[in-house]
C-alpha cells in the first residue's frame, strides 16, 4: 500500500493558499494588534482571552516571546533612526534592514539591558515564563509538525512562505522600506514613511509614518483617504466587547465662522500640532515657493525647494543644509515663511496658556502684516481649530 503525498486534508492548490494567507493574515493581526497596538503604546486594551489567543499563536506560528518583541519596538522609538535604534536603515542601510531586519530583532531583543529598560508590563506569568519565554522555538516545531501531518508534501511549501512572511515584511519591508520610500503625511525627526495610504496586508502596519506621528493611536490612518485594516478588526472586537481603545490620533475640525483666538485655540493648536504644520507646509511653504518659480522658472537656485523647507532639519544632511542655508540667503521670503513657522511653533510650546495666547495673538497679527499672501490667509483661518478636540 502506497503512502499518500497528501496528509488527513487533500487540498486543491487554492485551498493551500488560502490556508497560508489565513495562517500570515493572523499571525500579521496578532502582531500589530497585540504586540504593537496593545502591549508596546497601550492605546488599544484587548480582552484578556483575546490577548492570550494571539500571544499563543504568535509564540506557535512565528516563535514571538512578547517581552523581547515590545522591548526592541520601544527601543527603536526612543531612539529612531539614531545611535541606538537596533533596526534603522539610517544606522545599518537599507539592504541589511530589507534582508536581515529580523535577525537585527533577534540581537536587539536577547540584549539584557533593552529588555530590562523597555520591556515592562508585559506577561510575567507561568506560561510565559515556562513555556513561550523559555522555549520560544518549540512552537514552530509544533507548526512545522502540524502542517506535515495535515497537508502532507504540499504542507511543506505552505510552512516556507509562512516562515519567511514575518521576517522579511514585518522586520524587514516595514522596519526597511518603511523608512525609505513612501510618502510623508507628518514631519518628524524620525524618516518613517507611509508605504501605501490603504494598508491592508500588513494589519496597518503600512502606515509607518502616521505611528510614528501618533505611536499611542489605536488606529495608523489619520487622513480620511487612509484606511487601517487593523482599525476595522479593532472595532469588531469593541463591538463583541473584546478590545477596547484608549486613545487614537485627532482628527481637527475646523469651524470658519470662528475669528477669535481665545484658550482654546491655544489647546487645539497643540493637540493638533502635526496637522497645522502639515497644514502650513502646504498652505504656505508651497504657494510661496510656485509663486517663486512662476517669476524664476529657470531658477536653479529653487531646484528642490519645497523639501528642503519641509523636511525636518534632523533628517536633512550636510549638503541639503548647505543648499537650504543658500535659499534662505538668496530668498528672503523663504527666510520669512520659515521663521513664522518656528515662531508659531515657539507659541503653542509655552507651557503657560496665558503666555501661550498672548505670542500666538502676536504672531497672527504679525503674519497678517507680513505683505506674504499665503501667511495671511494661514494666520486668518488659525481661530478655526479653537473648538477641535483630540
Amino acid at each position: 500500500m502506497s503512502l499518500s503525498p497528501y496528509g488527513l486534508l487533500e487540498l486543491p492548490w487554492w485551498g493551500c493558499v488560502l490556508v497560508t494567507f489565513a495562517t500570515i493574515q493572523t499571525m500579521f493581526l496578532g502582531v500589530t494588534l497585540y504586540l504593537h497596538r496593545d502591549q508596546s503604546h497601550g492605546g488599544l486594551i484587548l480582552h484578556p482571552a483575546l490577548r492570550h489567543v494571539f500571544r499563543f499563536w504568535l509564540w506557535f506560528s512565528s516563535g514571538a516571546v512578547t517581552r523581547e518583541w515590545v522591548a526592541v519596538h520601544r527601543k527603536h522609538h526612543a531612539h529612531a533612526d539614531r545611535e541606538g535604534d537596533p533596526h534603522s536603515p539610517v544606522v545599518f542601510g537599507l539592504r541589511r534592514v530589507l534582508f536581515e531586519g529580523f535577525e537585527l530583532y533577534r540581537a536587539a531583543g536577547r540584549q539584557p539591558e533593552t529588555i530590562r529598560n523597555y520591556g515592562r508590563g508585559t506577561p510575567d506569568d507561568w506560561l510565559e515564563r515556562h513555556v513561550y519565554g523559555r522555549h520560544p522555538y518549540a512552537g514552530i516545531v509544533l507548526f512545522v509538525v502540524g502542517h506535515l501531518v495535515l497537508f502532507g508534501v504540499p504542507g511543506i511549501i505552505m510552512i516556507a512562505v509562512h516562515l519567511a512572511a514575518q521576517p522579511f515584511f514585518a522586520g524587514g519591508v516595514i522596519n526597511g522600506l518603511g523608512h525609505a520610500v513612501g510618502y510623508r503625511s507628518f514631519e518628524m525627526p524620525s524618516t518613517a514613511t507611509n508605504l501605501v495610504p490603504w494598508a491592508l496586508l500588513l494589519g496597518g502596519e503600512e502606515l509607518h509614518n502616521n505611528h510614528h506621528a501618533f505611536p499611542r493611536s489605536a488606529c495608523f490612518a489619520v487622513q480620511r483617504w487612509e484606511i487601517d485594516i487593523g482599525w476595522l478588526w479593532i472595532r469588531l472586537f469593541s463591538a463583541l466587547h473584546l478590545a477596547r481603545v484608549r486613545w487614537v490620533a485627532p482628527r481637527p475640525q475646523l469651524e470658519r465662522r470662528r475669528h477669535e483666538l481665545d484658550a482654546d485655540t491655544v489647546q487645539a493648536l497643540f493637540v493638533n500640532r502635526l496637522h497645522v504644520l502639515r497644514a502650513y507646509a502646504r498652505r504656505v511653504v508651497l504657494p510661496v515657493c510656485r509663486e517663486l518659480k512662476e517669476r524664476e522658472p529657470r531658477g536653479s537656485v529653487l531646484a528642490g525647494a519645497p523639501t528642503l523647507l519641509i523636511r525636518h532639519p534632523a533628517l536633512l544632511a550636510e549638503e541639503a543644509r548647505r543648499r537650504l542655508r543658500e535659499l534662505l540667503e538668496h530668498y528672503e521670503v523663504l527666510r520669512r515663511v520659515v521663521e513664522y513657522r518656528d515662531g508659531l511653533q515657539q507659541a503653542w510650546e509655552d507651557a503657560s496658556t496665558g503666555h501661550a495666547l498672548t505670542r500666538l495673538r502676536e504672531w497672527c497679527r504679525r503674519a497678517e502684516g507680513s505683505g506674504i499672501g499665503a501667511l495671511r490667509e494661514f494666520a486668518q483661518a488659525l481661530p478655526g481649530y479653537a473648538s477641535a478636540r483630540g
